[in-house]
């Protein structure tokens, strides 16, 4: 069977429209995956509430007998609450309306034209739809084209089309949750390691390891600094794992502009908000977001960006 060239698979009309399949599957990524994470914690949470020997260890000989079955039997009440849930992955159940649980046909799937036809509303219930479905779907595809179009059908081309997705996903999880994936933030730290190592982007291998440590570390030796000042941690642990993915993916010479552009982003946002929106101050804003878009930046411009930060 004759398979059609790379090239066609890396052209700019095929990309867009692998991207808004994309795109909608990354709808269902950012709606499934944080529960799923939660039910897993859970999990483990009931498992130590019945581990009598970690408990334990763990809690001392003040621990009686009364209290190791009392923590036994809230974890047994979690794991029938945790049994009693239906099943959930991110192939099953079938996409359903939220409002009133009707399965969708396969042609209310179809990216933006689903929408668009139903006018943003379900053939069930009439629900209204969240313009974010297709504003996700249309923007991987709009990603997928501008890297075709800016990279040519060149394996780099592939390699920043799947960095844009698992970025797509981080950043409205992280949006909507404060979580960032450890499923997410790996993947793409280990697409960046292995890109290096084949060869598939200018970063050498050497080069991508330094940004893996580099980027993590920076940002855990700031976040470690601020709290011992002022005793808040200002980042969590996924920001510190995507930003050494990015440098996985770009290099160590890319971190720089990419915590530079997120942070003045990231500040200008947040005082917009506390000031227009009365958004509290203690309330965390989530960083991965500007983390996200910074790498896009130093996708498209990388080497713009560190002539702007580092003049010559």
């Amino acid at each position: 069977m004759n398979l059609p060239p790379l090239e066609l698979w890396l052209s700019v009309p095929v990309l867009a429209v692998i991207g808004l399949c994309i795109g909608s599957f990354l709808n269902v990524v950012v709606h499934r995956l944080p529960p799923i994470m939660e039910r897993l914690w859970l999990a483990d949470v009931q498992a130590l509430l019945q581990d009598r020997a970690t408990l334990q260890r763990t809690l001392g000989p003040q621990v009686d007998e009364a209290a190791l079955a009392r923590y036994g039997q809230t974890g047994e009440a979690l794991g029938s609450a945790l049994e009693a849930l239906p099943p959930l992955a991110l192939s099953r159940p079938r996409s359903r309306c939220p409002a009133c649980g009707t399965t969708l046909r396969w042609f209310h799937n179809i990216p933006v034209v689903s929408w668009l036809l139903l006018r943003a509303r379900c053939a069930a219930c009439g629900a209204p739809i969240s313009a974010r479905y297709p504003l996700v779907e249309a923007g991987t595809a709009l990603a997928f084209g501008l890297i075709a179009w800016t990279f040519g059908p060149t394996p780099l081309t592939a390699v920043y089309c799947v960095a844009a997705a698992l970025l797509i996903a981080m950043a409205l999880i992280d949006l909507d949750t404060t979580l960032l994936p450890d499923s997410l933030t790996y993947a793409l730290l280990g697409w960046g390691l292995l890109s290096a190592w084949l060869g598939w982007t200018p970063v050498g291998l050497a080069d991508a390891a330094l940004g893996v440590l580099w980027g993590y570390g920076a940002l855990w030796g700031i976040t470690t600094l601020y709290a011992a000042l002022r005793g808040v941690r200002g980042m969590a642990e996924g920001d510190f794992k995507l930003m050494a993915a990015l440098g996985a993916l770009l290099g160590v010479a890319q971190l720089l502009p990419i915590i530079l552009l997120a942070s003045a982003v990231g500040a200008a946002v947040g005082v917009f908000l506390i000031l227009a929106r009365n958004h509290r101050r203690e309330v965390p804003i989530p960083f991965g977001p500007y983390l996200a878009g910074g790498g896009f930046a130093s996708m498209f411009f990388g080497a713009q960006l560190l002539r702007w930060w580092l003049p010559h």
